[in-house]
Parts: structure tokens; C-alpha cells; sequence
């Protein structure tokens, strides 16, 4: 048998590896007091104990490196909740999910998000990555609202920009830090921002508690949200 098969397997073990180090490094770089402010290739490369050209190698630019982090971040905080959302029938539904899966993406590693939005007001590689990325949440938000147009058969056009514009900046980052605060925990901001959310697209008291009735609940026991929300094992 040629030893060939295993000595790719060995590299491509070796390269994740590799990989891995760098990624882990970018992160730790950004918690460190001294050093997210002056974050870099070079850095990154010191401190993970790489060549400079090997961080090249394996992501191409400092935005590869950053895009890279930040799905490292993703994965860690629970974004693969996402696809079931969208396939949730009640618009109203969704939006409780979506806001409670960015709740808790956010609320995962709050020190390097927010040191990774406050250099994207400075660096113009982290604000490249860091302003897709909010697209896609806005897109989110866009295609939720749609639906719930067409449900309530309410005009396409009908305020749905400055309704999105709303409910993307309640379901941002900065205010779910703002929010949280020094004590706030994930369970009570969730439901904080979902009673914000539904005041934005007008639903009043009465008609939140029917929504919540026999549904996801987000607005009920803190203790139970998680679990009931999407089963054990979200971490």
C-alpha cells in the first residue's frame, strides 16, 4: 500500500492545524489589552508562531484572515440556528427566532465584537467584512418583514424600508451591548428587543401576548428559552 494517502492526510491535518493556530491567534489578539489596536498581519503571525507568508498562504489578505475569524465566531456562537428560521411559516415566529439567534451570537464573545466594530470605524479591511456581514442580517430582517406583508396583506411598499431600518439597528450589535449592560443577561434582553421589534411593526400588548400563546417562548421563563426555543445542545 503507498504511504502516499497518508502523508496527504498528515499535511492536510497539519495545515487545519496551522490554520486554526492563526485564527485563535487573530482572537486572542483582539481581547489582549495592548494589542487589538495595533492588530496586523504581522502580529497575528508573532503570536500564533508562523511566518508572515504563512498566514498569506493560507487567507490570502488580512480581510481573508477576518472573514475567516469571524465565521470561526459564527460557528461558536450558534449561527447555524439561522436556517431553521427561515423555514419557520409564521413571520412573526421567525423574527422571535431570529432576534434570540443574534441574541445569543452576540452575547458569546461580547469583548471581540466589540473591539472587531469598533476598528471597523478605523480600518477599512474590518470594515469591509463587518459591513457584509451586517448585510446579511439586514437582508434577514428584509425577507422576515416581507413575508409578514404578505400575510397581513399590507402593502410591499408600504414603509417596509424604514420598518427594516428599525429592526436592523434593535437587532444590532451595538444595542444589544448597550442593553446588556454591565449585569443584563441573555434572557432578559432577548425578550427586551423582541417587545421593541413588534412596537416597531405595531403590534400593541394584547396582540404580542396572543402571539405568544402556544409559540416559541421567548417572552416566557428565561431559564427555558434556549432549550425550548431550539433544543438542547445549542451551547
Amino acid at each position: 500500500m503507498s504511504p502516499r494517502p497518508y502523508r496527504l492526510g498528515q499535511r492536510q491535518a497539519a495545515t487545519e492545524q496551522t490554520r486554526a493556530s492563526v485564527i485563535n491567534a487573530a482572537r486572542e489578539l483582539l481581547m489582549s489589552n495592548d494589542g487589538y489596536s495595533r492588530f496586523s498581519i504581522d502580529a497575528v503571525a508573532r503570536l500564533a508562531d508562523v511566518a508572515r507568508m504563512t498566514v498569506y498562504h493560507q487567507f490570502g489578505s488580512k480581510s481573508g484572515l477576518l472573514e475567516a475569524l469571524c465565521d470561526s465566531l459564527a460557528a461558536s456562537g450558534g449561527m447555524e440556528q439561522l436556517a431553521p428560521v427561515f423555514r419557520q411559516p409564521e413571520p412573526l415566529e421567525a423574527l422571535k427566532q431570529y432576534i434570540f439567534v443574534f441574541s445569543h451570537f452576540w452575547d458569546a464573545d461580547r469583548l471581540v465584537m466589540r473591539r472587531l466594530r469598533a476598528l471597523a470605524a478605523l480600518d477599512p479591511d474590518f470594515e469591509h467584512v463587518i459591513r457584509a456581514r451586517d448585510e446579511w442580517r439586514r437582508q434577514g430582517v428584509r425577507l422576515i418583514m416581507q413575508r409578514f406583508g404578505e400575510k397581513h396583506m399590507l402593502s410591499p411598499t408600504e414603509h417596509l424600508d424604514e420598518t427594516v431600518g428599525v429592526l436592523f439597528t434593535l437587532l444590532s450589535f451595538e444595542t444589544f451591548d448597550t442593553l446588556s449592560g454591565p449585569t443584563r443577561s441573555l434572557e432578559e434582553v432577548a425578550p427586551l428587543v423582541y417587545r421593541l421589534a413588534c412596537a416597531t411593526i405595531g403590534l400593541n400588548e394584547e396582540q404580542l401576548n396572543k402571539s405568544n400563546r402556544g409559540r416559541s417562548p421567548i417572552l416566557a421563563n428565561g431559564e427555558e428559552n434556549e432549550e425550548k426555543c431550539f433544543g438542547a445542545g445549542m451551547g
